[in-house]
């Protein structure tokens, strides 16, 4: 095996007679912590971990000049080789069925069993969009009915279910907004955006056409109400507001916000991909938002990130709702929900639709598992989720702020995360050799140099459903590390000690990446 661990021995060196504590082994293996060879140090590619009759030298190749003309040089591994290659490194892995993902504005948190149950009962997990429509009424309706809930919990009118994820979602409200404006012949240019709105705002007004121009943010971390109405004209189309913000924070000028656009004559696109905070509680129509996505795959509980694919519907009001794309769902007159398609646009008045931002409905597992989730809990429930999420992030905050920098701790409670800074520690100490010895404590990294706006940031939302002993588990954990990283203790700078691997050199790795496996020669 070409691997050295990290205290530079090298597997099949005899061991010293005085080990001194942590002493290697002959294997490189730690107990339970096993070292793990690359496939290609496991098998070669002259061997095979299956019997394959040989191909028959008369029949056709039906690939064409797609066929391949050499061996593809992978090697072959037996049965168990496999299962154990992949589940070793699972080992390695972070998991939030092992602890707490304290990353911010990320909403790790637990899945419940009872949503994968359903995604996987039969007419949910087997249907194809391909399928004629009468034979998925049934998941039409089970779209139809978290629709619904979505118009209802957030006080909007419609929804567009299809766009895939937050900035797609993004995309989908800005093109909506576009729509509207090209409609009414009204020449607009520049999107708005708060310094305290996500990273992803920015980039998709420019990607929708837009010039950006920033909102700076007044000492409280919140928007300058007077800065933004300032700016305020015919070339503005939109602000891009997120609420809460990416420093944790309540827009209490939310509605002043949005009225002052509309007086204006533009709208308001609501980054909602943290409505978990104040689910139930507030509703971001009475707010005056006009466009506004929320992640199914953060706020109802949905696989994130490389557990599943994400989930973005975009909730419109009532001026925005007749651009929205295809398919879509409405608010009827009468109070009913119903899904307008091509076929039946015109019955319902959706007839100035900007198009189809995918080919197809949406992501059915992301609906029936959102859904699964939101029967479980009614809106009782709901309310106590976002009340929950809340309280733990506090509750962090005030546990932490007396050892670590809080910087709008004087803002007034945080909502559903919490908002450090490296101000105070030693020189040369930084978040990173923070978030490196939070591995070594058996717990994923926080978010890290975000917000921009506060320096050495770090970002952590515990989420509703960790309970109070895992939450002080992790605030000793980090009162521990700032307190060595104020007395400027030489070791963070060399965490992990306890991990697989050592520090890497995280921005030669991104710059220079090794992407393809290369044999070391021996000697």
């Amino acid at each position: 095996m070409n691997q050295i661990n990290q205290s530079g021995w090298k597997p099949g060196t005899p061991i010293a007679a005085d080990h001194g504590g942590d002493y290697p082994t002959v294997t490189g293996n730690k107990a339970l912590m096993l070292e793990e060879p690359l496939l290609f140090e496991l098998g070669t590619a002259e061997t095979c971990g299956v019997d394959l009759p040989a191909p028959d030298p008369k029949a056709s190749n039906r690939l064409g000049p797609m066929a391949r003309e050499s061996d593809i040089g992978l090697p072959g591994l037996s049965e168990p080789e496999t299962v154990r290659h992949y589940t070793r490194l699972s080992r390695q892995n972070y998991a939030i069925d092992l602890g707490l993902f304290p990353l911010g504005s990320c909403t790790m948190k637990h899945n419940p069993r009872l949503n994968e149950k359903v995604a996987r009962m039969p007419g949910f997990a087997d249907v194809h969009p391909l399928q004629p429509v009468d034979t998925v009424r049934g998941a039409l309706g089970v779209i139809n009915e978290l629709a619904h809930w979505l118009i209802e919990l957030t006080g909007m009118h419609g929804v567009a279910m299809s766009p895939k994820a937050g900035a797609h979602g993004e995309l989908c409200g800005m093109l909506c907004i576009r729509a509207a404006l090209e409609a009414r012949r009204d020449v607009r240019q520049v999107v708005l955006v708060p310094e305290s709105a996500h990273g992803t705002n920015p980039a998709t007004a420019a990607f929708a056409g837009y010039e950006v121009e920033d909102i700076p943010a007044g000492a409280d971390g919140r928007v300058d109400l007077q800065a933004l109405k300032a700016r305020l004209g015919p070339d503005v189309a939109a602000v891009m507001i997120t609420n809460p913000n990416t420093c944790g924070l309540f827009e209490r000028d939310m509605k002043a916000i949005s009225d002052a656009v509309h007086a204006a004559g533009g709208f308001v696109y609501c980054d909602g991909a943290n409505f978990n905070a104040i689910m139930g509680r507030v509703r971001p129509g009475d707010l005056g938002v006009d466009a506004m996505h929320i992640n199914l795959h953060k706020t109802f509980s949905t696989p994130h990130g490389g557990g599943g694919p994400g989930s973005g519907p975009v909730v419109l009001s009532e001026p925005l709702c007749p651009y929205g794309p295809l398919p879509f769902t409405a608010r009827m007159e009468d109070g009913t929900v119903h899904l307008v398609e091509e076929e039946n646009a015109d019955q319902f008045g959706h007839t100035h639709s900007f198009g189809r931002m995918t080919a197809f409905h949406g992501q059915m597992g992301m609906f029936t598992r959102a859904l699964a989730y939101i029967l479980s809990h009614g809106v009782d429930g709901l309310r106590q989720a976002s009340g929950d999420a809340v309280l733990n992030a506090n509750y962090l905050l005030r546990s932490l702020d007396d050892v670590l920098d809080a910087p709008f701790g004087d803002a007034g409670h945080c909502m559903h995360e919490a908002l450090l800074s490296d101000h105070g520690f030693a020189e040369g100490m930084t978040t990173l050799d923070v978030a490196k010895g939070l591995i070594d404590e058996g717990f994923h990294p926080m978010t890290m140099y975000f917000p921009l706006v506060v320096h050495g940031a770090m970002l952590v939302e515990p989420t509703e459903t960790e309970s109070k002993a895992t939450l002080d588990q992790f605030i000793a954990a980090m009162r521990s590390l700032a307190e060595r990283a104020k007395a400027g203790d030489e070791t963070l700078k060399t965490a992990p000690h306890h991990a697989p691997r050592a520090r890497l050199d995280e921005a030669h790795a991104a710059r220079k990446p090794v992407l393809a496996y290369q044999e070391v020669a021996n000697g």
